[in-house]
């Protein structure tokens, strides 16, 4: 058997639609998958609550993606800056006006 936690996101789906097509025990499914019963069950279970967002993971997200964070951090704050100047050059001018 596999390690907790390894398994890909499309092996557990087809995992949970063999065990919802009932053509074998649920103890005989998990064997000849390699995986504990209970596991099936749970699987099941999540995706039955999540729908297409199940089997996401909770670790860190990959490089490509934190770069692509930071990126966008980095330009909002940028952006916020230019906003707020631009703020109160409006509001100097405007007093010049009255």
């Amino acid at each position: 058997m596999k390690k907790a936690g390894r398994y890909p996101k499309e092996f557990k789906i087809e995992a949970v639609r063999l065990l919802n097509l009932g053509d074998k025990p649920t103890s005989e499914l998990a064997r000849e998958l390699g995986i504990k019963r209970t596991l099936l069950y749970r699987w099941k279970d999540q995706l039955k609550e999540r729908g297409k967002s199940a089997f996401m993971g909770s670790g860190r997200p990959r490089n490509d993606q934190l770069s692509e964070v930071v990126k966008l951090k980095r330009e909002l704050k940028e952006i916020t800056l230019e906003r707020d100047i631009l703020k109160k050059a409006a509001a100097y001018f405007a007093k010049d006006l009255k």
